[in-house]
């Protein structure tokens, strides 16, 4: 059968030659035997090769495939080699990129090509491996993992009735068979009342009732997952209750066919196993659901309704139908239902939630809000500004969720051991069972079977697979809440490793509002007159700089001309004409190569500088004549954070296109000892990698010239009351503001990290350790056999420990205080 064509939806084409670039770029990638694009659809049409090197090569050649995401609630999902199979079946449907399973979320995020691999297909796919899915993000919250968490309480409450049904089907089943053990003169009372056949016969119901009813989904789960030759957990489970029932069925209706030693029934091990497999199942479900509070508690922050002005009156409409413009009324006490800007009121909006700070944050006309914060005691009348996926909330949403799904690089290690792990049991249960029988001593095919049930009862890998994901979960949920967000799971890691921290200076060590502070003229030049041409020039920069000095002109009641011909020198300043004159505002490099000599103002800048602000040199018609001084207030707790993070073992630096001697002086009094003064916005980056010989370098920046260090460093933060542009380029984004955050960022990623090596050491230790006392190596020693009941129990208690240590993160604290 012909392979179906891959239809590819494609940007950046112009024209013709596009079209054969694009051509030429597939038709070289590997395993593509036809390639056509189409101009007037912007698609290409091709046959063979592997979707991520097909967008890989559109990416080298610029013209990028359009690529989306889909989101599937993967059911059926109980252990590490589950999440191998899902992620290999669904990454082999045509079109699929990437996929990735989170088994703590029970949902699967898939990168696809636009326009391929239809959702009903993926679904499809998941379903032929065995596992039930659906569409994720086909419901109103539009968010996986609070859905997720949704569900857990009503499957925990199911698996826990189970649990209960089972048990009381199992307790005389117990009772029988191990009173006769535990208890003196049990054993004659059975045998003289209703006699041991007739207790054989009794668990023999009983035991058939909890495998046929409670323990049921272990049976149509496992063994077709057996049957294709894919075995999982509920394999495990599946063949080690039913050897252990068939067992005993044989021993009580056909004893013949066994030694008389052998004739024994193990029916309370199967009703046990499964009661305490569900009991520890349900036990995961409840712990999985506290894992996804940060999200939830995020999507219940959204308003149901607005209360909106419309044809003069105040109508309540369901939030879901704002429109940009709509003009809410948000009384006291409301929840904001969307971002917005204040058009009329004053009032205090509590934003704890969305920033991580308690303190209401006072808002009037003109001021933004934002949806899901808390108003105060004022009215506010608010112009919708975003509404829905665009909201401020929901992107908050969205990065969580990414992080919270992501794979860590760590997490390849449990992948490359669960996919082998399974089999490898069910080969070392049969090499038990084989070993008993030549090799043990009477009751051999006794001692075979309590072995043989104990090593598929004990190494079941629910642990491996939930050690990671969940820790992830918890931790950037919590630090979500701390107003910390990671965009990328994977910067938990990355920030694990970070050895230098560098800050850009202004608007991130500093409070980003500077103030003109000196104008020091020369002899005879007409300081008002300076400062009302440097305005104009300036009135005409976004730079904070230029704000100050414009600020300062409006405050001494100067009214600036009109400016000519202003051009932005990058890292050097202004240059223009103001009523006829040429003006020249920046730094001596700007004069010096403008033919200016700035020798006369040197010795005034070297004094400002010296104090910790930044000289502005100025020059008009030529001549030098006037060096201000700005600066640019620390924010409070930058001396606490450098504190901080030297105090973590890291190193840390600032870069700053500033002057060396202001860059210095400013350094020594927040106490750094790393310095990149005189760097201009492109050298950045080179300043970012030259740390780069300390170790892994996180920058922290928040403006549009601080994107490539962002993007260049090993883990980008970004501040996140900065530029779209900043926050785009970086891996974590502190939502609050604060500084603070970054040193509360890196020890949320160390204490994540180190929790994930807890739960992986515990796991990994767990099975290493028991699966050979499972298998009897103990017996020759002091002839202790485990039993399958104590299997079961130790499994379903691994998978609880990891997920109570991962739920420890929740009570991560901040370390600096705003302020401190």
């Amino acid at each position: 059968m012909t392979a179906q064509p891959t239809i590819l939806r494609i940007d950046n084409m112009s024209c013709a030659s596009c079209v054969g670039r694009v051509e030429r770029a597939l038709a070289a990638v590997p395993g593509v035997t036809e390639a056509q694009v189409n101009l007037a659809t912007e698609a290409a049409t091709l046959r063979g090769g592997q979707p991520g090197e097909i967008v890989a090569a559109l990416d080298r050649a610029g013209y990028p495939a359009r690529r989306d995401r889909v989101r599937l609630g993967i059911d059926g999902l109980s252990c590490a080699s589950c999440v191998g199979r899902v992620e290999r079946a669904l990454a082999a449907v045509p079109g699929v990129i990437e996929a990735r399973v989170n088994l703590a979320t029970a949902t699967a995020e898939v990168d696809r090509l636009a326009g391929g691999a239809p959702v009903a297909e993926l679904i499809a796919a998941a379903q032929a491996a065995g596992y039930a899915a659906r569409d994720a993000d086909d419901r109103p919250s539009g968010n996986g993992a609070g859905a997720t968490g949704d569900r857990k309480p009503a499957e925990a409450g199911q698996l826990m009735r189970r649990a209960g049904v089972a048990a009381v089907l199992t307790l005389p089943v117990v009772g029988l068979a191990m009173g006769a053990h535990a208890i003196p003169g049990v054993h004659a009372a059975i045998a003289q009342g209703i006699g041991h056949w007739t207790s054989w016969l009794i668990q023999f119901v009983l035991t058939t009732l909890v495998l046929a009813g409670p323990g049921r989904i272990f049976l149509m789960r496992g063994l077709p997952a057996l049957w294709r030759g894919a075995p999982d957990m509920n394999s495990l489970v599946a063949l080690g209750t039913l050897a252990a029932w068939g067992y005993s069925t044989v021993a009580t209706f056909a004893p013949g066919l066994l030694p008389e030693s052998a004739r024994a029934v193990y029916f309370e091990a199967a009703g046990v196993i499964v009661t305490l497999i569900l009991l520890g199942r349900a036990l995961e479900a409840r712990a999985k659901g506290r894992t996804g509070a940060a999200i939830r508690a995020l999507v219940d922050l959204q308003a149901p309704v607005a209360r909106i002005e419309r044809g003069g009156e105040t109508v309540e409409i369901d939030a879901g139908a704002l429109r940009p413009g709509d003009v809410m009324l948000v009384r006291p006490g409301d929840r904001i239902a969307t971002d917005g800007e204040v058009i009329s009121g004053e009032s205090r909006v509590d934003e704890a939630m969305l920033t991580g700070e308690p303190v209401p944050v006072a808002k009037r006309a003109g001021d933004a809000v934002t949806g899901g914060t808390v108003n105060g005691n004022g009215a506010l009348r608010v112009r919708a500004t975003a509404v829905g996926a665009e909201t401020r909330l929901a992107e908050i949403i969205r990065m969580v969720e990414a992080a919270q799904g992501a794979k860590l690089p760590i997490q390849g290690l449990v992948d490359r051991i669960t996919a082998w792990f399974v089999p490898a049991v069910l080969g070392l249960a049969v090499l038990t069972v084989a070993a008993w029988l030549l090799l043990g001593p009477a009751p051999a095919l006794t001692h075979a079977l309590v072995a043989g049930v104990s090593v598929l009862i004990i190494a079941c890998p629910c642990a491996m697979g939930l050690a990671v994901p969940v820790s992830i979960m918890v931790g950037t949920g919590r630090a979500a809440s701390l107003g910390v967000l990671f965009r990328r799971g994977d910067a938990l890691q990355a920030l694990d490793g970070v050895r230098v921290v560098a800050f850009d200076k202004t608007g991130t060590l500093t409070q980003g509002r500077p103030a003109l502070t000196d104008l020091d003229a020369l002899a005879g030049q007409d300081e008002a007159a300076i400062l009302a041409d440097v305005a104009a020039l300036e009135a005409q920069s976004e730079h904070p700089i230029a704000a100050a000095i414009v600020a300062a002109a409006r405050a001494r009641g100067l009214a600036p001309q009109g400016a000519e011909g202003v051009e932005a020198v990058p890292g050097r300043g202004l240059k223009g004409r103001v009523g006829g004159r040429a003006v020249l505002v920046g730094n001596a490099r700007l004069l010096s190569e403008a033919g200016v000599d700035p020798a006369p103002l040197e010795d005034l800048a070297r004094a400002q500088a010296g104090r910790g602000r930044t000289p502005v040199l100025v020059a008009i018609d030529g001549a030098p004549v006037a060096a201000l001084a700005v600066a640019d207030p620390l924010r409070p707790e930058a001396r606490a954070v450098v504190g901080t993070l030297r105090s973590m073992g890291v190193e840390v630096a600032m870069i700053t296109g500033d002057s060396r001697v202001t860059a210095r002086t400013i350094a020594a009094e927040l106490g750094i000892d790393l310095v990149e003064a005189e760097v201009l916005p492109e050298g950045k980056v080179a300043a970012v990698q030259a740390l780069r010989d300390r170790g892994p370098v996180a920058f922290v920046g928040d403006g549009i010239n601080d994107a490539p260090a962002l993007a260049a460093a090993d883990v980008g933060i970004a501040i996140g009351s900065g530029t779209e542009v900043a926050i785009e380029s970086a891996e974590v984004v502190l939502s609050s503001g604060r500084i603070g955050a970054v040193a509360d960022a890196l020890s949320i990623s160390r204490r994540v990290m180190r929790n994930i090596r807890q739960n992986l050491g515990w796991a990994f230790g767990y099975n290493i350790a028991l699966i050979p006392v499972a298998a009897g190596a103990l017996y020759a020693v002091n002839g202790m056999m485990l039993s399958p009941v104590l299997a079961a129990a130790a499994m379903s208690v691994s998978s609880v420990l990891v997920l109570t240590n991962a739920l420890r993160l929740r009570g991560m604290q901040r370390i600096v205080e705003e302020g401190s």
